[in-house]
């Protein structure tokens, strides 16, 4: 078995070392040079729960390399490099290849199969939580589940993923699935990116936890205005949940904000204000926390250092 996971921040290096560890032969491919250097010289080292240490052998690859080589790509890049990506998957792809996106937000697998088509491309949402500690270094945040839309090519990487010991089910319809992660990634992500704090601390602090469930239910009104049947009944509650499940985890929109990367706010609550518009659906809450994390963001793309 052999994966190509594209990204190397904290899914991406979670995803790379739970396969590493099933014997499954990883490449890693990025752009983030000092993560490469480390993954490539010491391997992807995870700590577990208990504090305990491992470190998984991967390879590291230039993409322009290994032309039409890989027959299975998990996508882990940020949105806003989505396209980027899947110009260059075009070449390592084998022909009857397949890629997955597990990114956060709407539009990334439009994005990949406007380039590659759509039988190249599957779609799935993932509720693992991770979280980078230093360039190749992640401590797990959450365990979740791993939906996978219905596809032809699904199975291949179905079964790569089952052997690394993630807990996968395929659903018929992924859209709901992703729309809502959508919901809960808009609520708590900036929220936790603006006041620096961990996903447990919107509970804690009521300010927070008012915004953090008015921003779900504008978020919610707008994908039943679009028709979109969510995998559940109460958004209040559901983020509510997660929020307590990933106490201790640092959503990866803090993580970007922290290091001085460039965010999802433009997949995530981006998206879900175009999609208010579009649907007449106001969306006062999440216009303000889009606005306010991308005020963090210099003019060239980098987040403002605290």
């Amino acid at each position: 078995m052999d994966m190509l996971i594209e990204g190397t921040g904290a899914m991406a290096c979670l995803f790379a070392a739970r396969l590493s560890r099933a014997s499954v032969e990883v490449t890693i491919s990025g752009t983030w040079r000092e993560a490469l250097n480390v993954l490539k010289t010491r391997g992807v080292r995870l700590v577990e729960d208990d504090g305990s240490e491992h470190t998984y052998p991967v390879q590291v690859t230039d993409r322009n390399d290994h032309r039409g080589h890989y027959g299975q790509t998990l996508v882990l890049v940020k949105s806003w490099q989505t396209e980027r990506v899947a110009e260059q998957l075009q070449h390592c792809l084998k022909k009857d290849g397949s890629v997955l996106t597990l990114q956060n937000g709407l539009g990334n697998k439009e994005k990949l199969s406007a380039i590659m088509g759509d039988k190249r491309v599957c779609l799935g949402v993932t509720t693992t939580g991770a979280t980078l500690l230093a360039p190749g270094i992640v401590c797990e945040g959450g365990i979740g589940k791993v939906s996978l839309g219905k596809h032809p090519r699904i199975e291949p990487i179905a079964e790569v993923l089952q052997q690394a010991g993630f807990d996968i089910e395929i659903v018929s319809d992924p859209q709901a699935l992703l729309w809502g992660k959508l919901i809960i990634n808009a609520a708590i992500n900036p929220l936790t990116a603006l006041m620096r704090v961990p996903n447990g601390e919107l509970l804690r602090r009521c300010p927070a936890h008012d915004l953090m469930c008015e921003a779900a239910l504008e978020a919610a009104r707008v994908a039943q205005a679009k028709s979109i049947t969510l995998p559940y009944a109460d958004p209040v509650a559901a983020v509510e949940e997660v929020a307590q499940r990933t106490a201790s985890n640092h959503s990866s929109m803090l993580q970007d904000v922290l290091r001085g990367a460039v965010t999802e706010i433009d997949a995530i609550n981006g998206a879900l204000v175009r999609a208010g518009e579009q649907t007449g659906i106001p969306t006062p809450v999440n216009l303000t926390l889009w606005r306010l994390v991308k005020g963090l963001e210099k003019p060239n793309g980098q987040t403002l250092p605290q």
